[in-house]
């Protein structure tokens, strides 16, 4: 079983990139950021989009899947945005 080099550094970048995105985009909504969460949820699917493009064998849905993924994370962060001093979501009512 031969590693390709290439291919390795391949999946080093990739991983290094996905991860880094992940955390800008928990960053954005730990700051209740809608526009920059959605933005980066986007991102992060189109650098893990390496499935999609691997069993439709048309990289296009990419692009429906970082938009599916921009309106799920902005919608839920609409419904998460909370004036501040309010109770967290989630949280009984008193």
């Amino acid at each position: 079983m031969a590693i390709d080099p290439l291919t390795a550094a391949g999946v080093v970048l990739a991983t290094a990139a996905t991860d880094a995105v992940y955390v800008m985009f928990t960053s954005a909504v730990v700051a209740r950021k809608r526009v920059p969460a959605a933005t980066w949820s986007s991102i992060w699917y189109v650098l893990s989009s390496y499935a999609v493009i691997s069993y439709t064998e048309n990289s296009i849905y990419v692009l429906f899947a970082a938009i599916g993924s921009w309106i799920g994370a902005f919608i839920t962060m609409t419904f998460l945005h909370r004036p501040p001093g309010g109770p967290p979501v989630g949280a009984a009512v008193e």
